[in-house]
């Protein structure tokens, strides 16, 4: 005897109302949308008769989404513009969207936000010195897709 997971098969109107539930809860792109119907076992046909109704019922927007995504992960998690970049690319945005979603950040807000936390990651690597600690705050600041420019000339000032 083994353990067989409970499957469930859900109608259009079913899975639509699911996912516009899904949808109202938070911004989401097409592709997790996508993804979630999959999940459902809906056919391909049915995945694009309740996109196209979400899209004109206005519960997915895509333009929405990126600026949503943009100014939660600069806001939230600290991310740099390279970073925030790459990862609506991964999430199959165009890059129309995506530069528009970029260009929501507004620069004073963004060049403080890095003035900030590059001060605060300075405190916390004060146990190293000289190019181990210009190494540090590098790696740091890349891996969270802050500018190589941003990056240089604050090391610069130090």
């Amino acid at each position: 005897m083994y353990y067989k997971p409970k499957t469930t098969s859900y109608t259009v109107d079913e899975a639509k109302q699911r996912i516009e539930n899904y949808c109202a809860y938070r911004e989401r792109c097409h592709s997790e949308v996508v993804s979630k119907l999959e999940a459902m076992g809906m056919i391909p046909d049915a995945i694009e008769k309740i996109i196209t109704d979400l899209i004109q019922s206005n519960y997915l927007n895509e333009q929405r989404f990126a600026i949503q995504f943009t100014l939660g992960k600069f806001r939230i998690k600290h991310w740099g513009k390279r970073r925030i970049e790459r990862e609506l690319k991964f999430k199959g945005l165009s890059p129309f969207i995506i530069k528009k979603a970029i260009q929501a950040l507004e620069k004073e807000d963004y060049e403080g936000c890095f003035y900030t936390l590059f001060d605060k990651k300075l405190d916390s690597f004060r146990a190293f010195e000289g190019q181990k600690l210009k190494s540090k705050l590098i790696r740091y600041f890349q891996y969270r897709g802050w500018e190589n420019e941003l990056i240089f000339n604050r090391i610069e000032q130090l």
